[in-house]
């Protein structure tokens, strides 16, 4: 705890995961070395509980059910170290709270092993929770990932598909893109009846976006919601971008092993829950101005990293400040 302590106040110090850089925002008599030899001997050898990192996430937030998911994978290159991680989030106010990830030892899309073996992992913490729907891109498709979740237990999905699969309507085989070709830029359309798409009966909504492309996303439940609930899966590209160059910076990272980028994953997935639970008290205290845009100045996590960083750069005058803050860590 002394450990996790030093290291959310030094990240918000410092604004990277960068071990030499966090080495030089932790407090105490200690040499920056030694900062940096403790940080090494936690990644090295501290053994990480994740069932209870996702646990304490879930408490901190206290997201009401029934949850909406989204899975989906970042990947970045580090010299000739390619870093690809397949994350599973619970969406809330926008941001895709993480609780299961694993580290993909290869470049490129996961495959449906790999997707499968991540979402029984959240079953075996969460299985007792109730799901609204799981939202994925065009990457995760394909007939096992669908059998497996339109299998016991039932995962409703809105998943996107792309414009050259074929549907079947019992009768006949169209291209997607064939059979929304009359959809002008903003229309949207919703096939009345199911389609067979490898193998499986689902329906089939699209939306013509403004560029001209089809979104088009396949659901076994709610067609009338479906682009509505898909636009959610945005909640997990928000969260990565936290982690990576508007937060953390999580690519300045050099740990190269698995296990100890997981273990920093964990890391900034508490700091990411202190930091926006900050940015919603303040937002209760004072609002967020709206642009004519219709969004606010600034995101709910920038206010609250904001103001989490003026305090402990500024700890001496601000300790009030920070004692306060501290009641965002409790889970009770």
């Amino acid at each position: 705890m002394s450990f996790l302590a030093a290291f959310l106040i030094a990240l918000l110090r410092v604004r990277t995961v960068n071990l030499s850089e966090l080495a030089t925002g932790f407090s105490g008599k200690a040499q920056t070395d030694s900062h940096y030899k403790r940080l090494q001997r936690f990644f090295r050898h501290y053994e990480m509980n994740y069932a209870e990192i996702a646990q304490a996430v879930v408490a901190l937030m206290a997201i009401p059910e029934p949850w909406v998911l989204s899975i989906d994978r970042t990947e970045w290159q580090f010299g000739d170290c390619t870093f690809n991680i397949l994350m599973l989030g619970v969406v809330h106010e926008g941001v895709a709270f993480p609780l299961v990830w694993c580290l993909l030892d290869k470049r490129g899309n996961s495959n449906s092993a790999e997707r499968m073996k991540l979402f029984n992992q959240f079953l075996e913490r969460f299985g007792e929770r109730e799901v609204a729907c799981l939202t994925a891109d065009r990457e995760f498709v394909g007939k096992d990932w669908f059998g497996y979740l339109l299998s016991r237990p039932v995962t409703p999905f809105r998943i996107r598909i792309r414009e050259n699969y074929k549907l079947n309507d019992g009768r006949q085989s169209l291209k997607v893109g064939v059979v929304f070709a009359d959809l002008q830029p903003g229309q949207t359309k919703i096939l009345r009846h199911q389609r067979c798409l490898w193998g499986y009966w689902v329906y089939i909504a699209a939306l013509r976006l403004d560029d001209g492309s089809l979104l088009i996303v396949a659901t076994q439940t709610a067609p009338t919601s479906a682009i509505t609930d898909y636009a959610k899966r945005w909640g997990i590209e928000t969260v990565f971008g936290i982690f990576k160059t508007r937060g953390f910076c999580l690519e300045s990272t050099h740990l190269k092993d698995s296990e100890r980028l997981s273990k920093l994953l964990a890391l900034l997935s508490l700091a990411l829950c202190w930091v926006i639970l900050t940015g919603e008290w303040l937002h209760q205290l004072n609002p967020l101005t709206i642009k004519k845009h219709g969004r606010r100045a600034k995101s709910i996590f920038r206010y609250g990293f904001d103001h989490l960083r003026n305090i402990v750069l500024n700890l001496e005058q601000k300790m009030d400040d920070f004692l306060n803050a501290l009641h965002f860590l409790s889970c009770t």
